[in-house]
């Protein structure tokens, strides 16, 4: 961390912390340390990833623990989700951490900007949307595949996988709540299996993990206490305009 200015290391321990207060609060919000480190450092792209996913193994515990406190995670129904969220992330995630190791900087530049293009157009399809899913509990094989697609992705750009995991299973009719819950739960074993191959490839910095992942783990306490408290309508927007920002500077950032 010698190299960054303080002003920087403030600026991405406030990316964690961001982060956190989004996977919590609203599902998506994993991605901005994967921004930070990209936008703000010199790192690799393995190195990006691999860094930004050890702090979700932490987050991903501590929000799972909050939710089984608040009650989400205590039903049977929920639980089952969360299981077959997690199976697949077990698959998932090393092709992810594979894909990585593949592309270019450039390359991971433009996927970061892809993904979250995409996860903003979901959050603000899915928050205008006049007609409300009726809550229901999808099929085993669509929440296999959910689970699948998520894994991957995450894998590759180093999320935990609420930010992609929540607004698919509120658009498939699951409660908010237990979409936020069961998301916590996979993301521990998403960040689980693909620290383990970013580590096998020496591509995690620990300072810069522990600077960003602190700060994420008082966000994530933050944003679980919103989630139960207040309105989140105007934080996924302005989540939203942020993600829809950024994505031209990750395309272009090499």
């Amino acid at each position: 961390m010698a190299e960054l200015s303080a002003p920087l290391l403030v600026l991405l321990a406030a990316f964690g912390l961001a982060g956190g207060i989004g996977i919590t609060a609203i599902g998506p919000g994993g991605v901005l340390p994967t921004i930070g480190l990209f936008a703000l450092t010199s790192l690799s792209p393995a190195q990006v990833a691999g860094t930004a996913i050890v702090t979700h193994v932490a987050t991903g515990a501590l929000g799972t623990a909050a939710y089984a406190r608040s009650g989400q995670l205590r039903d049977q129904q929920t639980r089952r989700t969360a299981l077959i969220l997690a199976g697949a992330a077990v698959i998932g995630t090393p092709v992810g951490v594979l894909i990585n190791a593949a592309v270019s900087k450039r390359v991971f530049g433009i996927l970061l900007a892809v993904f979250v293009t995409v996860v903003a157009a979901l959050v603000l399809y899915r928050e205008r949307s006049r007609a409300p899913a009726p809550e229901t509990h999808p099929s085993a094989p669509l929440l296999a595949g959910i689970g699948l697609l998520v894994a991957v992705a995450a894998g590759i750009v180093g999320i935990g996988g609420p930010m992609l995991t929540v607004p698919l299973l509120v658009a498939a009719g699951v409660p908010v709540l237990e979409s936020l819950a069961v998301a916590q739960a996979q993301s521990i074993v998403i960040a689980g299996v693909g620290s383990v191959g970013y580590l096998a490839a020496g591509a995690i910095n620990w300072p810069l993990a522990a600077l960003i992942g602190v700060p994420e783990l008082a966000g994530v306490l933050v944003g679980w206490r919103i989630a139960h408290a207040l309105p989140t309508r105007q934080l996924k927007y302005a989540l939203v305009i942020a993600l829809f920002a950024l994505a031209p500077y990750l395309a272009l950032h090499s």
